[in-house]
């Protein structure tokens, strides 16, 4: 078994409630990615190696944590797909489900489309900054996550306009989470819970539920 068919195997044993539709799907979205990959930069390059790990599953882990009755998600900085995509493709068999990806370079907006199209699902594609998409956000949204956009304070900041109408915030974070929450809890009031990753040991994923400014 090569080193990408092992990595697949190991996306697959940490969520063996996906179907194999799903996993169909998420193997167009990878393929695309290392495609595109060539020319514009989607994720970290050391990354393409463990991409079933690193980037598939870690965006699998948010639909564990989100609330059951979500629909409408909301993926802040898009890029590469993760992990918009990745709940897209999981999420196409949720009657009612949607995602809404928010994302500034219009070449990854352009990656986007082609890999959403080419999986099959239906996706709205924000090609604005974080900022202005979130200004006067017409869609409601049950959950809100980003994935390697900014520490958490910033993050907060951003998604705020949607938090403060009761979205749920899903950030993974890494092992440096505990001072970005240091950071964060300056400028805001959290109900937050840190949750382990199932993906990598000291990375948590931050779930916020109530935020106010202080």
């Amino acid at each position: 078994m090569s080193g990408a068919q092992t990595d697949r195997a190991k996306a697959q044993a940490l969520f063996p409630n996906v179907s194999r539709e799903t996993w169909a799907r998420l193997d167009v979205l990878v393929t695309h990615l290392q495609k595109w990959q060539k020319t514009i930069n989607l994720v970290a390059p050391k990354t393409l190696d463990e991409v079933w790990v690193r980037h598939i599953a870690d965006g699998l882990q948010i639909l564990d944590i989100a609330p059951r009755s979500a629909r409408v998600f909301v993926d802040l900085g898009s890029g590469g797909g993760f992990p918009g995509l990745v709940l897209a493709a999981v999420l196409v068999e949720r009657q009612g489900a949607h995602v809404h990806l928010v994302e500034s370079d219009q070449r990854k907006c352009a990656f986007l489309r082609e890999a959403a199209r080419a999986m099959n699902v239906e996706v709205t594609i924000h090609n604005a900054r974080v900022e202005a998409a979130l200004e006067s956000w017409p869609h409601g949204a049950d959950v809100v996550t980003a994935r390697a956009l900014a520490p958490l304070k910033k993050l907060i900041a951003l998604a705020y306009p949607l938090l403060k109408a009761g979205t749920v915030g899903i950030f993974p974070k890494g092992q440096d989470v505990e001072s970005e929450l240091t950071e964060a809890t300056k400028c805001w009031t959290l109900s937050l819970e840190l949750v382990p990753s199932r993906t990598e040991g000291a990375a948590r994923l931050a779930v916020v539920s109530e935020v106010t400014p202080r």
